[in-house]
C-alpha cells in the first residue's frame, strides 16, 4: 500500500506565494505541482500530464517547496576543486610575469613544473593552461619570417624561377 501524502497547510500557503510571485514559468510549474495535488486531489501522473512534466519533477517540486528550497537552478557555475585561490594565483604568476616583460620566452612546461611544486602533488598539463587564461595569459606566435631572410632575393628568385619544375630526367 502507497503512503499517503501529507502536506501541511504551511506548504499550501508557501506554495500559493510562490505562484502569486512567481516570474518564470518553472516557478509557476512548481507552485501549481502542490496546489493541484492538495486542492484537487490528483496524483502525481495526472499532475504530471496537466504541467507538462515529468512525474519525477512533480515530486521534486514538491519536495523544495516543503524544504523552502529557493535557490535557482542556474547557480551551478563555480570553482569547487581549486588547489589555489585566486589571489595565490596571482602570487604564484608574478614571478613568472617579470620574465615576460623583460622579452624572455617562456614556456608552459617550466611553469607546470613550478606549479606541481608548490602545489606538492602531480596535476595534469591542462590545469596549467587554465590557470594561465584564468588570467589573462595568451599564446604568442613568433615572426613567420627568418631573421637572415632578404626580401629582395626572395622576388628575384620569384622572377627568373622556372614557371613549372620538371623533375630531372
Amino acid at each position: 500500500m502507497a503512503r499517503q501524502l501529507q502536506i501541511s497547510s504551511e506548504d499550501i500557503q508557501r506554495a500559493q506565494q510562490l505562484r502569486d510571485q512567481a516570474t518564470t514559468v518553472a516557478d509557476y510549474r512548481k507552485a501549481l505541482s502542490l496546489i493541484l495535488v492538495a486542492e484537487l486531489s490528483l496524483n502525481a501522473d495526472q499532475t504530471a500530464d496537466l504541467l507538462g512534466t515529468s512525474r519525477r519533477t512533480v515530486f521534486r517540486d514538491r519536495c523544495s517547496i516543503r524544504n523552502k528550497d529557493d535557490t535557482p537552478k542556474n547557480s551551478w557555475g563555480g570553482r569547487r576543486h581549486c588547489f589555489m585561490t585566486i589571489e595565490e594565483e596571482r602570487e604564484f604568476l608574478a614571478r613568472w610575469e617579470e620574465k615576460s616583460t623583460v622579452g624572455g620566452v617562456l614556456t608552459v612546461p617550466p611553469i607546470h613544473a613550478a606549479l606541481v611544486e608548490c602545489l606538492g602533488h602531480d596535476t595534469p598539463m591542462s590545469t596549467t593552461y587554465r590557470l594561465l587564461a584564468r588570467h589573462g595569459w595568451r599564446k604568442v606566435q613568433p615572426d613567420t619570417k627568418h631573421p637572415k631572410s632578404d626580401p629582395g632575393l626572395q622576388s628575384e628568385f620569384k622572377k627568373n624561377s622556372p614557371k613549372r619544375w620538371l623533375p630531372p630526367a
